[in-house]
C-alpha cells in the first residue's frame, strides 16, 4: 500500500547533495546523489511511490546515517530500515546488497553467486541497477570482473569515490591520530 506523503530531506556531502524520501514508518524508499526529489519519487515501486511529498530540514535518524556514513562511519547506514518492492528475486537480491560490506567490494558473478542465482550475472547487474535506495543499499559495492566500475545511477566519480570511502586505506588513514613533525 502506497504512502500517501512521503518526507524528503536534502543532506549536503563531499560529493553533493543526497536526497533521502523516506515512508511514515521512517523506511528508505528511494536515495541518492541528488536534489531532485521528484526524480527519486519516480524510482519507486508504483506499489509503494507516495502521491506527494513533504519536505523537511532533517529525516531525524537518517539524516544522521547520511551525514555520519559521508564522515566515515561507514556502519552508520546498516541498520536505517528500507522499503524496497519488485519480483521476490529482486527483493531478496536488494536484501543480500546489504550484507556486502564496506571496503570488501565484490563482483556481478560473486554477487549473482551469494544472491542463490549463479548463472544469473545479468539479474544480478538488474538488481543493482533498479534499486532505488542508493547507500542503504550499497549497489556501489559491486563491480565488474577485472575490477571495472560498471554502471552507477548517480554516475562513477561518485561510485569511485564511495569505494575510495570505504577502502581499507582510506579508513586507516581517517582513524589514524595526527603526529606532529619532530623539532
Amino acid at each position: 500500500m502506497a504512502t500517501t506523503t512521503a518526507a524528503f530531506a536534502i543532506t549536503e556531502t563531499p560529493i553533493g547533495p543526497f536526497t533521502a524520501l523516506v515512508d511514515a514508518d521512517g523506511a528508505v524508499l528511494a536515495s541518492g546523489w541528488t536534489a531532485d526529489a521528484e526524480n527519486l519519487r519516480g524510482l519507486i515501486h508504483p506499489s509503494l511511490r507516495p502521491a506527494g511529498l513533504r519536505h523537511r530540514d532533517s529525516l531525524g535518524e537518517v539524516t544522521r546515517a547520511i551525514t555520519a556514513y559521508h564522515d566515515g562511519d561507514l556502519t552508520a547506514i546498516d541498520d536505517i530500515p528500507v522499503r524496497q518492492q519488485s519480483g521476490e528475486f529482486l527483493v531478496h537480491a536488494w536484501e543480500v546488497l546489504r550484507t556486502v560490506p564496506a571496503g570488501s567490494p565484490i563482483t556481478y558473478t560473486d554477487y549473482a553467486v551469494i544472491s542463490g542465482r549463479p548463472n544469473a550475472t545479468r539479474a544480478a547487474a538488474n538488481a543493482c541497477a533498479r534499486n532505488a535506495a542508493a547507500l542503504f543499499v550499497p549497489c556501489h559495492r559491486i563491480f565488474r570482473i577485472g575490477g571495472a566500475l560498471g554502471g552507477f545511477r548517480w554516475g562513477l566519480e561518485v561510485k569511485s569515490w564511495l569505494l575510495d570511502h570505504e577502502s581499507p586505506t582510506h579508513q586507516l588513514r581517517l582513524s589514524s591520530p595526527m603526529t606532529e613533525p619532530n623539532s
